[in-house]
């Protein structure tokens, strides 16, 4: 199977829903994004790397780097390799003198290393089909990754977005990509998805 790179675009944090935060993947030379639901830990542990921070203390990303360099472990690549009932699966391309193997882990987790390592992060065309959005084209203007928390007074909530049409649907994404929202986007996109695939 043909690997797709992607690279990270943004990291938001919906107020309208507690907790909730997205990294959005972008697909290098394309349109489409692939935005994951993290735990606020991972996006705090991805935003620093992102800024390029320096805490005072290393945090658990940090120390599994130096952890791995200090027994010349790489981390070559990261695969986020499958979609199962809405939750991503991630492996670690590693190798040391000796070996090559591949570690499962949590996508989070993958992305905050990937992050720190500077590495690239690929996944399959099928996750891209099933849970990626498709971005309008801006002219070829390729953007930073950018940290942001987005507000949203009016939240719609799942009974809400049952009872528009999918014309509806589809500008009410649209309106939210523009304002990067994308904890929107992904309940949005997925009420698209349950109907289009009846």
């Amino acid at each position: 199977m043909k690997k797709i790179e992607l690279e990270i675009v943004a990291l938001s944090h919906s107020i309208t829903q507690t907790h909730s935060y997205a990294v959005v993947l972008g697909e290098v030379n394309g349109l489409r994004r692939l935005p994951i639901v993290i735990g606020g830990f991972e996006a705090q542990a991805i935003a620093v790397a992102l800024e390029r921070m320096q805490p005072s203390r290393p945090l658990t990303h940090d120390l599994m780097k130096n952890f791995m360099m200090a027994f010349n472990v790489e981390l070559h690549e990261v695969v986020i390799c499958d979609l199962q009932e809405g939750i991503f699966y991630s492996k670690l391309l590693c190798s040391n003198d000796n070996d090559t193997v591949e570690i499962d882990s949590r996508t989070s987790d993958a992305l905050a290393l990937a992050v720190r390592f500077g590495c690239p992060i690929y996944t399959y065309e099928n996750i891209l089909e099933n849970a990626g959005i498709l971005m309008e084209d801006t002219g070829g203007k390729k953007k930073k990754a950018v940290v942001s928390s987005t507000s949203t007074e009016e939240s719609v909530s799942h009974d809400d977005l049952k009872s528009l049409s999918l014309e509806e649907l589809n500008t009410l994404l649209n309106d939210v990509l523009e304002q990067e929202d994308y904890i929107r986007a992904i309940a949005i996109r997925d009420e698209i998805n349950s109907r289009t695939n009846k």
